[in-house]
């Protein structure tokens, strides 16, 4: 009897989000992690504790310089990128390069150039690149896509589209890396890529131009200081000023959080606790989008980063009727003494406090409105990461067999650059005052 391959995996990047790849790999036959690559010794230690707990061999541990040589001396065969978004080209590249398959986090990259290296070298070798959209396995997404591909509304007009983050899970992004633009490319590249994905997707269609508005309004040393909000110190741990301020996050109160940052300072001086209102902060945390499809189509999009609540609406017009969708992900969020943990909820890898409901709705021309029967599940994005692992890398065991939903075509490199060029043309609207159009930012 013929054994299964077994294909050699390498993790980049080991912070919080590469948990889910690093156990994911290791629960599932025919994957083994085989090397760790981080510029911290102690969080490539955690994520090998991760492996050994499965019952996983512990993986060689490298670092970032050295990347090309891991490939080489391991024999690797697939590579996971989790790395600071302006990263992920440094380790795409060098992978599809040596023939491996790779699977990036989104966003696939954040700006113009690194995204046409990265698209080249798809084109020179021929190797695969998915992106790791996992909204697009949530249930709830998938019974809309059905609907329109079904004709449920005719043909498809426009769509208004809002994202709120609670207090809890935007400010999150005004703590660490991502409050930078050179790094992830602001909330526009970061978060709003998965939203521009999924219309993307829901349309089958591609954007062409867009145009909009963005500002700090809420966080940041200005923002925080006109609305009384600001408390004096530079990050939480060990500031008397943060004991008592819900928007510190305090890290020795979580092990995970310890670990992975706290104790990981000593390696790379990486702070994960700063403060939201203060500097430096070069994202904006209120953003309205116009967004014009390639079929004709419209999108008025718009994203908050401080909201009391966390949920999403989005509705379809259409030729012979209307579509809608809300999905209130937490209600509100209660006022915390200190914010004891960003894992979990935060990043919504549990279900959040105060969990709402979902409504879809489909509205026809001249008929009463109909309720859709909705399975909704609140932890793990939406149910999308374990659909999505399935789709990427196969299900568990055989006992459990993977969902028929993902087996379908996970996101390619074509559909990264898709969702990356609104974020981008988005972001130079707002510096410049014009339209931008897609083809401007993102050949092909």
């Amino acid at each position: 009897m013929s054994r299964t391959p077994v294909l050699r995996a390498a993790v980049v990047g080991t912070g919080h989000r590469a948990q889910l790849f690093t156990r994911g790999l290791a629960e599932r036959p025919g994957h083994v992690v085989a090397a760790l690559c981080d510029p911290s010794p102690t969080r490539m230690a955690f994520h090998n504790r991760l492996l050994t707990e499965t019952g996983a061999p512990a993986a060689t541990t490298w670092e970032p310089d050295r990347f090309t040589d891991l490939l080489a001396e391991e024999g690797i065969d697939e590579v996971v990128v989790t790395t600071v978004d302006a990263e992920h080209d440094r380790y795409i590249v060098p992978a599809l390069e040596a023939g491996c398959r790779v699977v990036t986090e989104k966003p696939m990259t954040v700006d113009a150039g690194r995204c046409a290296r990265i698209l080249g070298t798809v084109r020179e070798t021929g190797n695969s690149l998915t992106v790791a959209f996992n909204y697009r396995f949530n249930p709830v997404h998938e019974q809309v896509r059905a609907l329109l591909a079904d004709g449920a509304i005719g043909e498809v007009l426009s769509v208004h589209f809002e994202w709120l983050l609670d207090v809890r899970h935007g400010a999150d992004y005004f703590r660490r890396w991502h409050r930078e633009k050179r790094h992830s490319g602001g909330l526009m590249v970061h978060k709003s890529s998965h939203h521009f994905d999924l219309v993307n997707w829901w349309l089958a269609d591609e954007p062409r131009e867009a145009f909009g508005y963005g500002r700090l309004g809420f966080y940041g040393r200005e923002a925080g200081e006109r609305h009384g909000l600001r408390r004096d110190y530079d990050r939480a741990h060990g500031a008397e000023r943060a004991a008592d301020d819900p928007f510190a996050l305090d890290l020795a109160a979580d092990d995970t959080l310890r670990a992975l940052y706290l104790d990981a300072e000593r390696d790379d001086g990486y702070l994960r606790d700063r403060n939201v209102f203060d500097g430096p902060v070069t994202i904006e945390d209120d953003m309205s989008v116009l967004v014009r499809y390639a079929r004709g189509a419209t999108m008025t999009y718009h994203l908050t980063a401080y909201s009391p609540w966390e949920g999403y609406r989005v509705m379809f017009n259409g030729s012979a009727g209307r579509l809608e969708l809300e999905v209130e992900e937490s209600r509100w969020q209660p006022p915390p003494t200190r914010v004891a943990s960003a894992a979990g909820a935060v990043h919504g890898d549990a279900a959040a406090e105060h969990p709402g409901g979902a409504r879809l709705t489909l509205r026809p021309l001249w008929q009463p409105p109909v309720d859709v029967p909705l399975a909704v599940a609140h932890e793990a994005h939406g149910g999308g990461d374990p659909r999505m692992l399935d789709a990427l890398f196969g299900p568990v065991g055989p006992d459990r067999p993977a969902d028929t939903a993902a087996t379908r075509p996970t996101a390619t490199e074509r559909d990264g650059a898709l969702a990356l060029a609104v974020g981008l043309a988005a972001n130079r609207s707002f510096e410049t005052g014009r339209p931008v159009r897609t083809d401007e930012l993102i050949a092909g």
